[in-house]
């Protein structure tokens, strides 16, 4: 019987150094945050999921962002390579969580750079992102990794946001939603439904028709319970400070066994 399994990383005291690329800096509440990673990973447990928590990197303030450090497809663990030198710290501890999980493990070796961020899978479809964080070495690994799995991996250029999940993630039946302004190459996804807020752009599939998705995005949020889905909206403002989302704060496992 398949189990959903989460990884997730408790915030680092440090978080509020954390990295921001693309928007101006402002203060983080860590105590805030670490009540809204709280209330993040109880709603995944709400629905199904059972939340492993990867031990914590003090030291490495964007180490909640969990996503990041690895790329999962089928049973198979690709331990990333940051194009952040900064965050390449935070692997080891997710290494361990994945391999005691009895996954396969392969990592991106240098010149490679690859941040789980720049990862979109949509059925066998694997987007990558490349931009400031994942390089064309990078793009090359995932490809050597996933293919051989039965992946077509698709290299998409990014440039006005940090990851390509910043920009675009995608609805249970495969259509693409994205906030078109924060968009490189929309033409690449076949099926794109633009989305009215940036952060809109972000969902984390619950299972069946339910959507794990910002606070922030309430029109985006009543535009897909038109369309039939039920959003489930977590507040992760103190993160959103810092360019994460609602899907770089866990590691989805779907396809391991029980």
């Amino acid at each position: 019987m398949p189990s959903k399994k989460a990884l997730v990383r408790r915030p680092a005291p440090r978080l509020a150094e954390g990295l921001v690329t693309h928007i101006e800096r402002e203060g983080v509440d860590f105590d805030r945050a670490v009540e809204q990673w709280e209330a993040y990973a109880e709603a995944l447990r709400t629905h199904g999921w059972e939340t492993i928590e990867v031990d914590s990197a003090e030291d490495c303030p964007d180490s909640v962002f969990v996503e990041d450090t690895v790329v999962m497809y089928r049973n198979v663990a690709l331990i990333a390579r940051s194009g952040a030198e900064s965050r390449r710290g935070e692997t080891p501890g997710v290494e361990e969580a994945v391999a005691s999980l009895g996954c396969s493990v392969n990592w991106v070796w240098e010149p490679g750079t690859l941040d789980g961020g720049d990862v979109l899978k949509v059925g066998d479809t694997v987007y990558v992102g490349r931009g400031g964080r994942t390089n064309a070495a990078g793009v090359q690994q995932v490809r050597a990794a996933f293919e051989p799995l039965g992946a077509r991996v698709v290299a998409v250029p990014v440039a006005k946001v940090l990851h390509l999940k910043s920009a675009v993630t995608a609805l249970p039946d495969g259509t693409v939603v994205g906030h078109v302004p924060n968009m490189d190459a929309p033409s690449l996804f076949p099926r794109l439904l633009p989305v009215p807020e940036e952060s809109g752009a972000h969902v984390v599939l619950l299972g069946g028709d339910k959507l794990l998705m910002a606070a922030s995005a309430p029109k985006t949020a009543e535009l897909f319970a038109d369309l039939g889905y039920e959003p489930v909206l977590v507040d992760i403002g103190e993160f959103e400070k810092l360019e994460g989302c609602v899907t770089c704060l866990s590691v989805r496992l779907r396809e391991l066994y029980a």
